[in-house]
């Protein structure tokens, strides 16, 4: 059996699948329209949109599987991902690489596969694989370029659902997670903190004076200070905090597995560089903050929401001394 290999954009792909946030949710419409059409129009008994993560590939749509994921060791996604064309594999009882794959020499007895990889905009370094759309028969199959064009079609259709998720979730001006989006991650964060009995922090930003940027310089400008401020979180911050635009200029970030004074050093780190930003810009005006710190032990069991506001209760009492 051939273990799938890694792409060469791994961790800019998982990291894409972690932002889109979909993973272990539960089944939608949208996707399982995508896989019932697909089912019937090429007359297989299997139809799945399959995402591939770490060490799995799950499933966000299962037709005609009595499962959820399977170790990506043996997955056939795992192979399709590395493509940027359909892979296709007529007979797995007869191709190297797959006859004595589990899922060919067990159930589900896959012996024909098709998937077309999904594309992803949302990369670090351009476009990544997140998965596939894929049909199964447990029977020897051709297909024509014209079938794999019709798969190729409802797999831009399965695409264009998850980019909408992604859209939903984000904030369009800073292209940072939005208060729908952050909530999420941080509530899947916290509980992976709660259960690695690991602490996390939460930090409420607030700008300083941005009322005035907008009257003095425009809006345009004030768009503009806001974008800077993004993706000086962006640099500042470790790729596994979440950032989010919550409000007008209100902004937050979740820190894993750090406590109060930790988060403060970050907190004071990200200062400095909005300071030397200030500095080496020069557009007129400066750009400054507050904030408020909550930091949560493993023990403390409380809401997102509710540490939003504790924390940005804190931020106030900060900003009016």
């Amino acid at each position: 059996m051939l273990v799938p290999k890694q792409p060469d954009n791994e961790d800019d792909r998982l990291s894409a699948l972690q932002r889109l946030d979909v993973l272990d949710t539960a089944p939608e419409e949208r996707f399982d329209r995508i896989t019932r059409l697909a089912r019937r129009l090429f007359d297989v008994p299997i139809a799945l949109v399959s995402l591939v993560d770490e060490n799995r590939q799950w499933f966000k749509s299962c037709i005609g599987l009595d499962a959820s994921e399977t170790s990506r060791d043996i997955s056939f996604c795992g192979h399709a991902i590395l493509e940027n064309k359909p892979f296709v594999v007529p007979d797995a009882s007869k191709d190297p690489r797959f006859s004595d794959n589990p899922l060919v020499t067990d159930a589900p007895h896959i012996r024909f596969y098709a998937g077309v990889p999904l594309h992803y905009q949302d990369c670090k370094n351009g476009t990544c694989h997140l998965g596939t759309l894929c049909i199964i028969d447990q029977k020897p199959k051709h297909i024509t370029q014209a079938e794999l064009n019709d798969l190729i079609d409802l797999a831009h259709l399965a695409e264009r659902e998850f980019s909408a998720s992604h859209i939903a979730s984000i904030d369009e001006l800073t292209q940072i997670q939005n208060r729908r989006g952050f909530i999420s991650l941080a509530q899947k964060a916290s509980s992976y903190c709660q259960r690695e009995n690991r602490p996390f922090s939460l930090a409420y930003i607030d700008l300083n004076q941005f009322k005035p940027i907008n009257d003095q310089f425009g809006h345009a400008e004030g768009d503009k200070a806001l974008q800077i401020f993004a993706q000086l979180m962006q640099q500042s911050f470790r790729e596994s905090d979440i950032i989010a635009r919550i409000g007008g200029d209100e902004f937050v970030v979740f820190m894993t597995g750090i406590a109060q004074t930790d988060a403060q050093t970050a907190i004071d780190r990200f200062r400095i560089q909005v300071n030397r930003h200030n500095q080496e810009a020069n557009r007129g005006y400066e750009m400054t903050f507050c904030e408020g710190i909550i930091s949560v032990e493993p023990y403390r069991h409380e809401t997102i929401e509710s540490l939003l506001c504790e924390a940005d209760k804190l931020m106030y009492k900060k900003k009016k001394k």
